[in-house]
């Protein structure tokens, strides 16, 4: 058996893997496998990831990431496997720095982070990377959720929980749940801040804010519909939880001030205070960036708060939200029995 299998979803991804395959080929150890698999690509990513030197599970159809993560697991023969996005490159310490903690045979999963030199260098693309960045590099190592951008995890305990839950047939949240799964089922997860990749993609402010309200706000708030509740840590902090709020009051005033002007001098102040809830955030971003591009990312962090409260508010008070987002899937199977 190997001793480790990475899986590499991928949808339309050419565009990326010569650059991020051959980096977890350098990095795998002996006897490790690298699966891609394939979600329906139609620009030849499939044929390219075999060229590159990987196996490939194919699939005409797209069923999303989580059926894609879920296939190359049932192919993978690793006891541990690592889930990487096609647009992460790993350095060359990442896979030994994501199995550290497994080390600890009560830990079922890790995940780490993305650095913070992203190739994307427009504000938007530099905004997204550096406050996912920042946030994994803050939060308890006690971890609460998963991320399998760059995460790994015990084939035993994935398959004992279900895997992913394809009813995600989008990039989402289908992460997030199985990281809450796996902590109801007794298994810890833990966050190690220097298990670190690189992130390729380009966002734009379009896309970005899509994603948000979309793919991240909205299915959080099936979960909270479900029973779950937001955790208290990554970006879901008592200091998040109240700066979003004063965004909020921000916006309200700032909707009312044609009827009351006086209520501009509220919405000023709630900003004001966000920005000082947010200021080591800032501070990260003049080091690491510029002063500008800090005055930027204030901005830009306050529009991700009120694209994350509009997302909710209409996720839960929508009913017929859960069928938009088409969340009739179904889990991994179990897996075949081995000789």
């Amino acid at each position: 058996m190997a001793s480790l299998s990475v899986v590499v979803p991928v949808r339309n991804g050419a565009a990326y893997l010569p650059e991020t395959l051959p980096a977890i080929l350098r990095s795998l150890p002996q006897g490790g496998e690298l699966i891609v698999s394939d979600d329906g690509s139609r620009d030849g990513s499939a044929d390219l990831a075999a060229n590159l030197g990987a196996q490939v599970v194919r699939h005409t159809d797209s069923s999303g990431p989580a059926g894609a993560r879920n296939r190359g697991a049932l192919r993978a023969r690793g006891d541990t496997i690592v889930f990487l996005d096609a647009d992460v490159r790993v350095h060359a310490d990442t896979l030994a720095r994501l199995l550290e903690p497994l080390q600890e045979p009560s830990v079922a999963a890790a995940f780490g982070s993305y650095d913070d030199r992203p190739p994307g260098r427009s504000w938007v693309s530099l905004y997204k990377n550096l406050a996912h960045h920042f946030v994994h590099q803050r939060s308890q190592r006690d971890a609460v959720t998963f991320w399998a951008g760059c995460g790994a995890i015990r084939r035993r305990a994935l398959f004992a929980v279900g895997g992913f839950d394809e009813a995600y047939r989008r990039p989402s949240i289908e992460d997030v749940e199985l990281g809450q799964r796996l902590r109801k089922a007794g298994y810890a997860i833990r966050l190690n801040p220097k298990a670190q990749a690189t992130h390729l993609k380009i966002w734009t402010l379009p896309s970005w804010l899509v994603s948000d309200l979309r793919d991240r706000a909205m299915p959080w708030a099936r979960l909270l519909r479900s029973g779950s509740s937001l955790p208290r840590d990554l970006n879901f902090r008592w200091a998040d939880r109240a700066a979003a709020m004063l965004v909020a009051v921000a916006l309200l005033a700032a909707g009312a001030a044609p009827m009351e002007p006086k209520l501009l001098v509220l919405a000023g102040a709630c900003l004001v205070a966000v920005w000082s809830i947010d200021r080591a955030f800032l501070a990260f971003c003049a080091r690491t960036v510029s002063p500008l591009f800090a005055a930027a990312a204030a901005l830009l962090h306050t529009l991700h708060r009120a694209a994350a409260l509009l997302g909710l508010f209409v996720g839960l008070l929508t009913p017929a939200a859960r069928s938009r987002l088409g969340l009739l899937g179904r889990q991994l199977p179990a897996p075949p029995r081995r000789i």
